[in-house]
């Protein structure tokens, strides 16, 4: 079932509430990577459009990813559209879902990502917006959350398996759990009122 607007709040089945999320967003890279990323939210007739460019300096080299993704009424991912842009070249990349975890990558089917609801970008911290949207999770509640994994230069596609459990809000704040085994990564992400990344311990911080 799609979120429903009640009294100006996004109120989904799960209990879980969100006020409509803002025109645009940025956050700063922080400690592996030096940059921004900036992305601009509407709402559509199938659901939500995100149009997004992250930039950066690491390890000595600068690269750009842009993006345009495609979400449902329930934030699942739809459709993504990136190209990065790095001294070594350009690439373009265009992954399509079904929305029930089928992919397509440039039109071929991708089955190593089968049962994928999301797409989350090494270089976004936007992303990590769509599970908690999608999951509905209530206080004390947990999902694994595997998703279609894009890498920032090259564009090279993996499965990654990650996992969110949602804590006691702290602040006003959503917290969660978040862990992602396969990079060693296990931290606490702080969500805005409209479930967008505050703060992701050493990856970003959001600025806008």
């Amino acid at each position: 079932m799609p979120a429903t607007s009640v009294g100006g709040r996004w109120h989904d089945p799960a209990m879980t509430v969100f006020t409509p999320p803002p025109a645009t967003a940025a956050w700063q890279h922080l400690d592996v990577r030096t940059g921004f990323e900036v992305v601009y939210l509407r709402s559509t007739p199938g659901g939500y459009r995100v149009e997004g460019c992250t930039t950066a300096v690491e390890d000595g080299d600068a690269w750009v990813v842009d993006y345009i993704i495609e979400l449902d009424p329930g934030w699942a991912t739809r459709s993504a559209r990136l190209t990065s842009r790095s001294a070594r070249g350009e690439r373009h990349l265009t992954l399509e879902t079904d929305g029930a975890g089928h992919w397509r990558l440039d039109g071929e089917p991708a089955p190593w990502l089968d049962g994928c609801l999301d797409v989350d970008l090494e270089s976004s911290a936007l992303t990590n917006a769509f599970p908690v949207h999608r999951l509905h999770l209530d206080v004390g509640a947990a999902s694994p959350a595997p998703a279609a994994f894009v890498r920032a230069t090259d564009l090279a596609v993996e499965r990654l398996e990650q996992h969110y459990a949602r804590l006691p809000d702290g602040g006003g704040r959503q917290r969660y759990d978040y862990a992602a085994p396969v990079f060693d990564v296990a931290c606490r992400l702080t969500y805005d009122e409209s479930g967008l990344v505050l703060d992701y311990p050493g990856l970003a911080v959001r600025t806008a």
